[in-house]
């Protein structure tokens, strides 16, 4: 029996999937009374989220355990979005463990049980990158807890706003050539939408406690090809230059050191070696009733 949980607090809840969540929890309350209250460091952050109506803006420092412990006082579930794709192995440690650990920590002392938190595919203690094996220790210090935890695995998501494929389009607006690191490497890319729609039923369905859902649309491409279909969507397709592992690692530690958030790192090529798709041996959307 479905029950909604009408006061949910998101964690990255101002991000690319947070935005689109936030949206539909708002919108399957119908304007009923109930509260989804959203965590971030800086308000101004929070301007695509703040105007709807029953979203509660919170400035806070997540990673702080007191912080942690006011923020689910009184809630009915917590959502756990918070991820990052670029640092050294403290920081996604930092991100991807320690706080599923203070999460983990502040549900049980504050007495809230539901938790439905967003991981990756490929996750395991033994991946070849800091990310994933950073995302598998998450996982584990959530299932230890005494918690009514439901696990999500995305592929790479896409949808309005995606730094994936806006990426790529941007990038072949300004190159005459496009040179690609990781060009073979294969996603089952799943749209933004059906993730939060995901989110949302997991939320409201108890049968989804204790499960790990993969999270993947139905068709199957290579990075080269989906660079190749942001270049021809844009209007900007250029030819992609595969680089060789060599050159790829190369360039990966030159944008590392550029300023500002890399466009790529050698991790995120450790990442690509292993295929970014579904295993067929977890349950998927269409568990859920949703058919990508």
């Amino acid at each position: 029996m479905r029950v909604e949980m009408s006061n949910v607090l998101v964690l990255g809840g101002t991000g690319f999937v947070g935005r689109s969540l936030c949206a539909r929890l708002v919108a399957r309350s119908g304007g009923a009374a109930g509260c989804v209250a959203v965590a971030t460091r800086r308000a101004a952050h929070a301007k695509p989220v703040q105007m709807l109506p029953t979203v509660q803006v919170i400035e806070a420092n997540v990673h702080d355990p007191d912080a942690l412990s006011d923020l689910v006082k009184g809630r009915d579930a917590v959502v756990n979005l918070v991820a990052i794709l670029h640092g050294s192995d403290s920081q996604f440690r930092e991100v991807h463990e320690a706080l599923p650990r203070k999460l983990a920590q502040a549900c049980v002392q504050r007495g809230v049980r539901r938790v439905v938190h967003v991981s990756a595919l490929g996750v395991s203690d033994d991946a070849p990158s800091s990310y994933l094996r950073s995302k598998a220790a998450g996982e584990t210090v959530l299932k230890a807890a005494p918690l009514d935890l439901t696990l999500l695995r995305p592929s790479v998501i896409y949808g309005e706003g995606d730094r994936f494929l806006n990426l790529f389009a941007s990038l072949q607006a300004v190159l005459p050539v496009f040179p690609l690191a990781g060009a073979a490497a294969r996603f089952q890319p799943v749209w933004v939408e059906d993730v939060a729609a995901a989110i949302a039923i997991c939320l409201d369905e108890p049968k989804t406690i204790g499960l790990t859902l993969e999270c993947t649309g139905p068709d199957v491409y290579t990075l080269g090809e989906l660079a190749a279909m942001a270049g021809r969507w844009s209007g900007h397709e250029r030819r992609i230059l595969a680089l060789s592992e060599r050159l790829a690692r190369l360039q990966a530690w030159f944008m590392e050191r550029l300023p500002g958030t890399p466009l790529m790192s050698r991790d995120n090529l450790d990442s690509m070696r292993i295929p970014n798709l579904a295993s067929g041996q977890l349950a998927g959307l269409e568990r859920l009733g949703i058919h990508a």
